[in-house]
């Protein structure tokens, strides 16, 4: 199969070639023909399958060289999760539409960043919005931006959306949208939440599934699991730092000040490290990401903010200093390397206490990793038992048989 086959015009292929897309991916063939011909559609796939091309290229097609009718009016729209997400689907979107004769205006609406900006973009005339759902509402609000006209929504990371709170917005969205616009949602996992979404949201749609909660092949993402005490966990990452010819790393840990915290440690010994967390303004996440992709500093220090969605080309390695709390998001933390026909390295730190959590991630993924311990780490401290399903130690719970004999044996002396 190729582009041209799938019914893509001259510049959008023209863009495609210098970019180096030799041939469509799996999701992209299914895609692209469906969302030409204005069909709803559902999608999931891998993370890496190049899913943004499977919907954008399909929406600039459409689009054409059309123009918002009127000021404040949209006729395409893509919600995504997070700042990150939208900002680098603006740039593929400009990537996509280079050669196009008239690309369609596009104004990237998220917060962190001046409000006036946005309402400016859109009071010029903005065809295409990319959006978060926060700033898309105030900019309704603000009687800024108009749904009546639209004819495409995109929903991406619909699953995420949904995770991070936004039902009541995307319900509040939905009630302002066109009868006859096109609808698409790509959602990494199907939760009763994001089905419930998809039957309010869509007509009679094409569904794509293409095992999007799989674990990556091994051939593509080598695992690794580094038992190592808690304590230990900083030197550890310094000392393969020094082993390891890695030019980046993207270090995933669980909160704001842990991102910071060990990003100061490793800047103190020497290394080009960065945190990048939701507490840090707009201009400074975009900045902070735009020169680790550029290479100008070695490791990324992250909350699950860098684990959805971003594209980091050539990215060597990732490495889950703290686990995900969800077996789902070490699927796509892992999916930020061996991207776009590169292999990669996915590392995780293993200690006492998250012993039974990882053991649970590789249930949920049915796989079973080699434990590895590094010489000078080796684990001192005992795993902590697992619990049961219903709280206990697994193994110490009583049994019914025990709970009877004890009631037995406390009954005894009365009887004697």
């Amino acid at each position: 199969m190729t582009f041209v086959a799938l019914g893509l015009s001259a510049p959008l292929l023209d863009a495609l070639t210098e970019l180096g897309y030799e041939a469509p991916t799996p999701v992209q063939v299914a895609a692209i023909p469906a969302l030409l011909r204005g069909r709803d559609l559902w999608a999931s796939a891998q993370t890496g399958s190049g899913k943004t091309a499977a919907f954008v290229l399909p929406l600039l097609e459409r689009l054409g060289v059309a123009r918002a009718p009127s000021r404040g009016a949209v006729l395409a729209m893509i919600l995504v999760p997070t700042r990150e997400l939208a900002v680098q689907t603006g740039q593929a979107i400009a990537r996509y539409g280079r050669h196009l004769p008239a690309p369609p205006a596009t104004c990237v609406a998220v917060g962190g960043v001046s409000i006036e900006r946005q309402q400016r973009a859109l009071a010029d005339g903005a065809a295409l919005v990319v959006a978060t759902p926060g700033r898309l509402l105030d900019l309704v609000e603000k009687g800024a931006l108009q749904l009546s006209t639209l004819h495409i929504l995109v929903l991406d990371e619909a699953d995420r959306l949904l995770s991070l709170g936004f039902s009541e917005q995307l319900a509040a969205l939905l009630a302002l949208l066109p009868g006859d616009s096109q609808r698409v949602l790509f959602s990494a996992t199907f939760p009763p939440k994001v089905v419930a979404l998809a039957e309010r949201l869509l007509r009679d749609p094409v569904r794509i599934n293409l095992d999007a909660g799989a674990t990556p092949a091994a051939d593509v993402i080598e695992q690794r699991v580094i038992e190592v005490d808690a304590g230990q966990r900083s030197a550890l990452l310094l000392h393969l730092l020094d082993g390891h010819a890695w030019p980046q790393l993207l270090v995933f840990v669980a909160s704001r000040l842990a991102a910071d915290e060990l990003a100061l440690t490793l800047s103190r010994a020497g290394k080009r490290a960065w945190a990048l967390h939701g507490e840090l303004g707009q201009d400074a996440r975009t900045q902070t990401l735009a020169d680790f992709k550029a290479g100008r500093f070695q490791v990324l220090v992250a909350t699950d903010l860098a684990a959805r969605g971003l594209d980091i080309a050539q990215l060597p390695a990732v490495l889950n200093f703290d686990l995900p709390r969800s077996a789902a998001d070490y699927t796509h933390r892992i999916g930020r390397t061996g991207r776009a026909g590169e292999t990669g390295v996915a590392l995780s730190f293993v200690c006492a206490s998250n012993a039974a959590h990882f053991r649970l991630i590789e249930k949920r993924h049915h796989i079973q990793l080699v434990r590895e311990h590094i010489s000078g780490f080796e684990p001192r401290e005992l795993a902590v038992p697992a619990r049961d399903e219903h709280g206990g130690i697994k193994g110490k719970r009583k049994s019914k048989k025990d709970k009877l004999r004890e009631a037995q044996a406390r009954a005894e002396p009365s009887r004697r």
